[in-house]
């Protein structure tokens, strides 16, 4: 079943979401679309408002897990919202919100730009990266990232300052809940970015440096399975993955989901796990290290649905 908009954008029922994120698991969306510009996804967003439906976003999919069950009302898919500017004078950066980190962290170290070469081990969008303030070997977004461009679920856009986004550790004030949801909260949604970063060096220079970064990243972070990334917070002053792995929790399955065994901070799925395989060895590995370490471990990656 097929709907038009306005834009003469096409909303699709029941879209399996399983390979739209990096575990490979979860149900269907209720209603899914993939907007290609700022215009169809504002119209989109209407659209769901007027219909009373919960929105959900998802841009790469790659710090989600979908309940096996799906998702009610309307998911946006934003991965398809591209294209980035480089402002050779400033040293600014804007991109869409789907576009990869990664691809951006490679495009600044060619122009000899410092100061994202630790965003290159990110799987995620600007999009995720603004929302989670995603970071990796001492660096994140709100060290660098100096206005973000938003559109809310009335179709109204704005532009955010870093003081508007109140970024703390994995986290800011786009971060959005099943509850708010549900009841029909006006929601902002990432269309774009702006990163300051510092030009007039080596391009082969930081090129080099990024290439470290991802290099570490490969020899310490399972990449030969799907994951979600890594699963837990960091609980300071510990780190998730020591606690985990000295619960003697490496390598432990429930169905074909497995701690990985290079870090345990990681849970792999081994061929046809489910998203309910994934939650329950969560839920089992924040009961073992609770009691071990009386720490009680907050999740990172976002679980989206009933389970």
């Amino acid at each position: 079943m097929i709907t038009d908009l306005p834009t003469d954008l096409k909303i699709s029922a029941d879209v399996t979401l399983a390979s739209l994120t990096s575990m490979r698991v979860g149900g269907s969306a209720e209603w899914f679309i993939s907007p290609r510009n700022t215009a169809e996804l504002a119209a989109s967003l209407v659209w769901a408002r007027e219909k009373n439906l919960p929105i959900t976003l998802i841009g790469a999919g790659s710090n989600l897990l979908i309940s096996d069950r799906g998702l009610p009302g309307l998911v946006i898919c934003t991965r398809y919202l591209r294209g980035f500017e480089l402002d050779e004078e400033t040293g600014k950066l804007t991109a869409a919100a789907g576009e990869p980190v990664a691809r951006l962290a490679w495009q600044a170290a060619a122009k000899g730009w410092a100061g994202f070469e630790w965003a290159v081990g990110i799987p995620g969008t600007v999009g995720g990266l603004v929302i989670m303030n995603a970071g990796a070997q001492g660096g994140c977004a709100a060290d660098c990232v100096i206005g973000t461009e938003t559109v809310d679920t009335t179709g109204q856009i704005e532009q955010l300052t870093p003081d508007d986004l109140n970024f703390s550790y994995r986290s800011s004030s786009l971060q959005y809940s099943d509850q708010d949801a549900i009841a029909g909260k006006i929601m902002r949604i990432v269309t774009g970015a702006t990163i300051q970063l510092t030009p007039g060096y080596d391009p082969e220079k930081v090129t080099a440096v990024t290439s470290d970064h991802l290099k570490y990243r490969h020899t310490t972070q399972p990449y030969n399975l799907p994951s979600c990334g890594s699963v837990f917070r960091n609980p300071y002053p510990h780190a998730a993955a020591r606690l985990i792995e000295q619960a003697g929790l490496k390598g432990y399955q429930i169905g074909n989901a497995q701690v990985a065994q290079l870090h345990a901070n990681f849970i792999l799925n081994r061929g046809g796990a489910t998203a309910n395989d994934i939650f329950q060895l969560i839920q089992y590995v924040k009961a073992k290290v609770k009691q071990q370490w009386s720490v009680d471990l907050e999740t990172e990656v976002k679980m989206l649905g009933h389970f």
